[in-house]
């Protein structure tokens, strides 16, 4: 696995809810709109599991509805509780984001300065 699938597995909880606080959204459509943001790696066979855990843990609902075009669709909902767990989230996040671009951005001056 790479770091970058590491580090995104970390996350991915987050930025799922991030996209379905915004809207009510089915599997496929969350996998587009996470692609359409950068996280081309996120695959529908991803994110399925996710979406099961976090409605079994209470934070999103899940709906079937009409679709326009074939069958009824699965459409998730964000809940009190996976609003909460959001916003705990985003404040993690912004507490770890700082100090690890300064760590990282620090060993890379350091490294040019040996190079020099």
């Amino acid at each position: 696995m790479s770091i970058r699938s590491q580090l995104l597995k970390g996350i991915l909880d987050g930025c799922i809810l991030a996209v379905i606080a915004e809207e009510s959204v089915y599997g496929y459509e969350l996998s587009r709109k996470l692609q359409q943001v950068g996280l081309s790696d996120v695959s529908e066979g991803t994110i399925y599991p996710v979406l099961l855990r976090l409605q079994k843990n209470g934070m999103i609902e899940g709906e079937m509805r009409p679709s326009d075009s074939g069958p009824n669709r699965k459409y998730y909902d964000i809940t009190k509780q996976g609003e909460e767990a959001l916003e705990m989230i985003q404040e993690e996040w912004r507490i770890l984001v700082d100090p690890v671009n300064k760590l990282l951005q620090r060993g890379r001056i350091n490294e040019r300065e040996t190079d020099d």
